[in-house]
């Protein structure tokens, strides 16, 4: 029996998955297969596009090389191009003139990157992101220019305008809708995705149409836009879209779709019987699918069809999940809500620049669809309740709510999956293939890759991949390892151990010794948080730069329109008039607006960056210390005026509280500490909702442990009953430096103490009764910790090179200019959209 010839046009990501796939079919000997690719390469990944400017090769993103297809017969032909199609006597041209015929043929041409109609667009410097090549071009214009524009703000110009700032560029986003990524984010998405962008000095233009690009005064080029303004740049990389590779299929007799697309059928067949289309190519109910999972899906269906099998195309889902010049975004669904009788939820955190909207059904019951800012954590739940038609939990809005207060998010729970749950759309993995490979010895994330290839793809089914993987292991009694990330092989506790024990000082130095690669956004601000909390180094030294989040980088809480927030500390609430009016001349002199806090300290609002270290000179200056409200540490002391004042004061509480936040100030944990002391037990400074609360009662003090606020309150616990003040304060050192060795990452004490094995008794046996005769060490750590105590602020602006960090720009003492305000109870605060769009009416 002779062999059937299937050609493959193109030899990108799907047409090299449908080799892959008739490779491994049991009918792949009665093939011949021959691919052609344009490129002078064989498939790459182009969905890590973006990793070649932070390091990766050419070699680092290929999905396969000519070794494997010599190995499988695999005939190929790089650099030329198919120009010819005979549907009637089955063969193909090449633009350099070979001539094949075929049994069966495949199209996978893609897609070509959408360029604007706007004159000058062909200029030198003006280019597109789609291929390796593409990259080779931008490096070479980058090279040659200083600021960068990227015209399109959906996935892949967001991705563009990551590698035009990864090459050092000032980079600009214009984008023509009201928003970015306006077909996957509603407006709550993507309002808080451009403000973050922002914050990472990316500048977004939305709604501007460019008219055209002529020669520029400062920079290579000119963008006019219809709206009369004007952009001047040095490149312009067009990200606008893409549009079907469907050139060949146009030309030679298949059905094209009246907006491009070349039309398939569920089999994945073209309107002549031999022809199939699969990938961004293809048109399937009238639709373009363009991402990787159901390109994927597609060449599945079509080897199937060709080996004569019965798997058909039903569509695919749309949802997303991925990371946008570090910012994480997920799309699920019915993102928009346009579903008859949907109704949603929405968690909007502007402090935190959290956002989350979840669409469900009119009775309440279904998930339609969701969408995920900063947060994404609930993308694996959410997408296989909808995916599998599960029924939503009694209370649907815990699915949403954050989970970065150290709680355990309402969460689905993977054994409640079916074993036919879809975890990996890339690869169509189930969960039960997962378990499969469980029982089969895959004990690690590596062997589930090798065995499945689930999220080998786009790697957005990583995390629920992992929790299938480690609900089997445990099902089948094996011990489940609790690693921080793929960097470091050790749970949070277990590093807090090797960098108390081998007294490790920089995370170069623990990623050398106890990890590999280079790390990432978890492993980076936990290792961080750890150095912190045992060696007390100032947190902007070059060793520990990298490790930190904006408000830590920036020693001041970022705001929603890009300012920071100043809080000096004012210990157990307690200031002199002469501090106090400090404060109002510093809110005056910075125009900030001004507040009174719930942890009794006045925080001033709308610092731009370049005044943070003039603010912060000014309160050096007057006795003021950073409050440390940006970091994971202690935060307040709070405190009523006990018996100095109070006439049912027992102690002094004030003098407890300060003395108690001047001790611990500066320490950094897992998790934000608050604190209370009460001068008595009608409890006006709200001890027992504290991470750490005190009570005055006539025998001494009451101490209380692991209580917090916020969305979900935890009433503190009785620790221990009349203590006198040195008593209580062994206790605390000892029950604070328990906690830093062996909480987990981002985890308050309340969800601590709740998983601690033995609980609230062992607690006390280990810090009152020393059970594991800990005491001293503890208390030795948290000696050594108070004694490396620095005052970030004063650090800072006593060294002229941090003093650089603190600039809107690097090459010039302009000013953030963009900044909008409107006056409201006698103080300023940042308008609105609606707002803004006034003021410029008036001035016009």
């Amino acid at each position: 029996m002779s062999k059937q010839r299937v050609l493959v046009v193109g030899n990108g990501m799907v047409g090299h998955k449908f080799i892959d796939n008739l490779l491994q079919d049991s009918q792949a000997e009665n093939f011949e297969i021959i691919t052609f690719s344009e490129e002078p390469r064989l498939a790459y990944d182009r969905v890590q596009l973006s990793s070649y400017f932070s390091g990766a090769t050419a070699a680092d993103l290929a999905l396969t090389d000519e070794g494997y297809y010599n190995e499988n017969g695999v005939n190929f032909v790089l650099n030329d191009k198919v120009v010819e199609l005979n549907t009637q006597e089955n063969y193909v041209v090449t633009a350099g003139g070979r001539k094949e015929s075929y049994d069966k043929l495949v199209l996978a041409t893609g897609s070509f990157p959408f360029v604007p109609p706007i004159p000058g667009n062909d200029q030198e410097h003006c280019l597109v992101y789609r291929t390796i090549e593409d990259l080779e071009a931008i490096t070479t214009s980058a090279s040659q220019s200083k600021v960068g524009v990227v015209v399109g703000g959906g996935l892949l110009g967001l991705e563009a305008a990551n590698a035009l700032k990864a090459a050092g560029l000032e980079t600009h986003v214009v984008e023509f809708a009201p928003r970015l990524m306006a077909v996957q984010l509603d407006e709550g998405g993507g309002s808080l995705l451009r403000r973050k962008i922002e914050d990472l000095d990316v500048t977004v233009h939305t709604e501007k149409a460019t008219s055209e690009i002529v020669a520029g005064e400062t920079c290579r080029y000119r963008m006019n836009f219809a709206d009369g303004s004007f952009l001047e740049t040095d490149m312009i990389l067009f990200s606008a879209g893409i549009r079907p590779q469907d050139e060949l299929a146009r030309q030679f007799d298949l059905e094209i779709g009246e907006r491009g697309g070349i039309v398939v059928n569920d089999n994945c067949q073209t309107n002549v019987e031999n022809v199939y289309a699969i990938g961004e190519c293809a048109l399937w109910s009238g639709r373009i699918y363009g991402l990787v999972a159901p390109g994927y899906t597609m060449a599945k269906v079509a080897v199937s069809h060709i080996t004569g099998g019965s798997e058909t195309f039903q569509g695919a889902d749309m949802s997303t999940k991925l990371k946008l010049l570090g910012v994480d975004v997920a799309s699920i669904g019915d993102a928009h809500g346009n579903t008859p009788g949907a109704q949603s939820y929405t968690y909007n955190d502007e402090i935190e620049q959290v956002y989350k909207r979840l669409i469900v059904s009119e009775d309440g019951k279904k998930v339609l669809g969701a969408v995920l800012v900063g947060d994404v954590d609930a993308y694996g739940n959410l997408l296989q309740l909808m995916l599998n038609d599960m029924d939503l939990p009694e209370n649907p809005a815990g699915l949403i709510l954050p989970a970065s207060d150290g709680e355990a998010a309402v969460g689905l729970g993977v054994d409640a999956l079916p074993d036919t749950a879809q975890i990996c759309s890339c690869f169509d993995v189930t969960k039960g293939q997962i378990k499969e490979a469980v029982a089969g010895g895959c004990v690690d994330m590596g062997g589930i890759k090798g065995a499945t290839k689930a999220s080998t793809g786009c790697g957005g089914c990583a995390a629920l991949t992992k929790q299938v993987l480690d609900a089997e292991l445990a099902n089948l009694g094996y011990e489940v390892k609790n690693d921080i990330c793929e960097h470091f092989a050790y749970s949070r506790k277990e590093l807090a151990d090797i960098v108390r024990v081998k007294q490790i000082k920089t995370f170069d130095e623990l990623l050398e010794s106890h990890g590999h690669g280079l790390g990432c956004e978890i492993c980076k601000p936990t290792v961080g948080s750890i150095l912190a909390s045992f060696w007390n180094d100032y947190v902007l030294k070059d060793e520990h730069i990298g490790l930190q989040d904006t408000n830590d980088i920036f020693l001041g809480n970022m705001q929603k329109d890009g300012t920071y927030s100043v809080v000096p500390r004012v210990a157990g609430g307690e200031i002199t008039p002469e501090k106090l009016i400090v404060l109002g001349e510093v809110a005056k002199e910075f125009d900030l607006y001004t507040k009174v806090t719930g942890g009794q300290r006045i925080d001033l609002f709308g610092a731009q960056l370049h005044e943070l270290p003039l603010i912060w000179k000014k309160l050096v200056d007057a006795g003021f210390e950073t409050g440390h409200a940006y970091g994971k540490s202690v935060r307040t002391v709070k405190s009523c005026v006990g018996s100095t004042w109070c006439r049912y004061g027992v102690n002094d509480s004030v003098g407890f509280a300060i003395n108690l936040e001047d001790r611990y100030k500066g320490l950094r944990s897992p998790h934000k500490l608050k604190f209370a002391v009460s001068g008595c037990t009608r409890e006006c400074a709200e001890a027992q909702c504290k991470d750490v609360g005190v009570i005055a009662t006539e025998n001494g003090w009451n101490l209380y442990v692991c209580g917090n606020g916020g969305m979900r309150p935890r009433h503190a616990d009785l620790f221990a009953t009349d203590l006198d003040d040195d008593t209580l304060i062994k206790y605390v050192d000892r029950f604070l430096m328990f906690y830093i060795r062996t909480a987990d990452r981002l985890q308050r004490t309340s969800v601590w103490l709740e998983n601690l094995e033995g609980g609230l008794d062992y607690l006390k046996d280990v810090v009152i009764n020393d059970k594991l005769g800990l005491g001293a060490e503890l208390e030795s750590e948290m000696a050594a910790n108070i004694g490396n105590y620095q005052c970030e602020w004063k650090t800072t602006i006593e060294n002229p090179e941090k003093l650089k960090r603190f600039k809107h720009y690097i090459n010039s003492d302009e000013t953030d200019n963009s900044l909008a305000y409107v006056a409201e109870r006698g103080q300023r605060r940042p308008a609105t959209p609606d707002e803004r769009i006034q003021s410029v009416e008036l001035v016009d």
